[in-house]
């Protein structure tokens, strides 16, 4: 049997009582309520902030406007009940009640006019305000209580298994494979034996190549087009040393139309000077 007490008026819960499931719309005027039971129930709440949650929903009530003069007096009455009992368990509830008793006076008292565009401060925002973030802590923890737990919804099972039983091997992904090589790759490298060939080349030789290009072409020539990539490094060496050397010996001249524009080159015309020409 589920048994509510009588609050005063203003914010009730409806019904007091439920007998078997049939509502009980005022209790029996004989009805005998032992002083314990009512710590029994406070017991159930976490602190005040809970209890006052209860009493703000039980009442179906919205708690951006709670009305103050009802909850108050509930609050009280269950205080009451529970100072004859339980009073280290009190403490913090008549905290609450203190708190509560001075918003519902300031609510009394008449307000300052605000200013235009400013709202009036309303006493219960810091309390609404704590209500607010003690029911998402509530309910995050009662969220987290759903998770299946360790010893309650599952228990741990040990076992005992030997080492030299069971072996387990590393698994080889292709990435390792691949780190592999290249550490053999590069081992192979730091042993490789460096050889170096001798290769003689003349730049006497490509001077008379050069001449001879420039003859056949006749006029300028374009520098790039001079060096034929199949002679490797060397030979490109080599040739730009002739080209050099024949430029040093005023048998071929370099000439530019302009700044960054391509270089061109031509066999010497004997001692005609132009403003381009350049060694």
């Amino acid at each position: 049997m589920d048994v509510a007490v009588d609050l005063p008026q203003g914010v009730l819960f409806e019904p007091v009582a439920r007998i078997y499931g049939e509502p009980l719309e005022q209790l029996p005027q004989d009805l005998y309520i032992p002083p314990d039971a009512l710590a029994i129930m406070l017991d159930a709440f976490e602190g005040p902030l809970d209890l006052l949650l209860y009493l703000i929903r039980k009442a179906n009530v919205d708690i951006l406007d709670i009305p103050m003069a009802p909850l108050t007096r509930q609050y009280l009455d269950y205080i009451e009940s529970m100072r004859a009992s339980n009073l280290e368990l009190g403490a913090d509830y008549l905290v609450m009640a203190a708190m509560l008793i001075e918003i519902k006076s300031r609510m009394l008292l008449p307000r300052p006019k605000a200013g235009a565009g400013d709202e009036a401060e309303d006493p219960r925002a810091e309390l609404v305000r704590r209500l607010m973030e003690y029911e998402q802590m509530k309910l995050a923890g009662l969220k987290l209580n759903e998770l299946p737990q360790a010893e309650r919804e599952f228990f741990w099972v040990e076992t005992l298994v030997e080492k030299s039983l069971y072996v387990r091997l590393p698994e080889v992904s292709l990435e390792d494979l691949r780190l592999a090589w290249l550490a053999v790759v590069r081992q192979a490298s730091l042993n490789k034996h460096h050889r170096i060939g001798r290769e003689e080349l003349s730049v006497r030789e490509h001077m008379g190549i050069i001449l001879r290009v420039l003859r056949e072409r006749g006029g300028f020539v374009q520098f790039e087009t001079m060096f034929d990539p199949g002679m490797g490094v060397p030979g490109l060496v080599v040739h730009f040393l002739a080209m050099l050397e024949l430029a040093r010996e005023k048998l071929v001249e370099f000439s530019q139309s302009e700044a960054f524009q391509p270089i061109y080159l031509r066999v010497h015309q004997g001692g005609s000077e132009s403003g381009q020409e350049s060694a």
